[in-house]
């Protein structure tokens, strides 16, 4: 059984009905759209349509600008929503009758939200159904993300979903818990060439490399003392060798 049935009037929506064939068919299977061109085979195409039509899980009515005013291509002087024996018509009209899922497809930003008054009484209630909106120059997103929405509604589609396409876009990089930067100023950074490490505004005491750190002047040699900072006790010092009480070392 087919699960979505595009609608469409050849004038106006030929090429949205065959990307939606394209598009919802690798999403949910070869079968799983009617599309009248490609599904009817041998017999008689009245009960073919019709059937599949009613059986469907939901309809797709593509509507372009053109749609309500298309004219009978019997009668070019009255509307072709206005013949009874018009198949949009009746395809509409038994996806109503059987309770089927009605999406109206508007292409492009010029479609109106249709208003009953202009729709033959027997379809009047399609103007009641949601409508989504597609863009000829983005119709494959825009009928991906159709097909997210079927996928919500209908449990028919979503055991048949393959999934949406991957995207080329690179997944983004999980951050380094190992890497802390609470209440940092500045930063480290590395420069070309041979400076290496530089650092930027360091507030602190700051060890980029081996050997002892020093946070204060430092002379080396005999008999000099550098005080630096608060200094909160006596200071001691001695100059060359300590020479016993009593007399020097024997």
């Amino acid at each position: 059984m087919h699960e979505i049935f595009v609608n469409y009037r050849t004038r106006g929506g030929k090429e949205v009905a065959y990307s939606c064939d394209r598009v919802l068919s690798a999403r949910f299977g070869d079968d799983s759209v009617f599309l009248a061109r490609k599904s009817i085979e041998a017999g008689h195409y009245n009960d073919v349509i019709v059937k599949a039509a009613r059986r469907s899980h939901v309809l797709l009515a593509l509507i372009d600008e053109q749609w309500i005013d298309a004219p009978d291509r019997g009668r070019p002087n009255t509307r072709a929503l206005d013949n009874p024996r018009d198949w949009v018509r009746r395809e509409i009209e038994e996806a109503l009758d059987s309770g089927v899922l009605i999406v109206p497809l508007f292409i492009g930003r010029r479609v109106e939200q249709l208003d009953p008054r202009r729709l033959p009484s027997s379809i009047a209630g399609l103007a009641e159904y949601q409508y989504t909106r597609v863009e000829l120059h983005t119709l494959d997103a825009d009928l991906t993300r159709l097909a997210d929405r079927l996928v919500r509604r209908v449990p028919a589609l979503a055991a048949l979903d393959r999934g949406a396409a991957p995207t080329d876009e690179p997944a983004p990089a999980e951050p380094d818990s190992s890497v802390r930067n609470d209440h940092q100023s500045g930063g480290i950074g590395q420069v070309s060439g041979t400076v290496g490490t530089y650092v930027h505004d360091a507030r602190g005491p700051l060890h980029t490399g081996s050997g002892g750190q020093f946070n204060g002047p430092q002379v080396n040699g005999d008999g000099t003392n550098i005080i630096s900072g608060d200094n909160h006790g006596g200071i001691r010092q001695g100059f060359g060798t300590r020479t016993p009480r009593g007399g020097e070392d024997r």
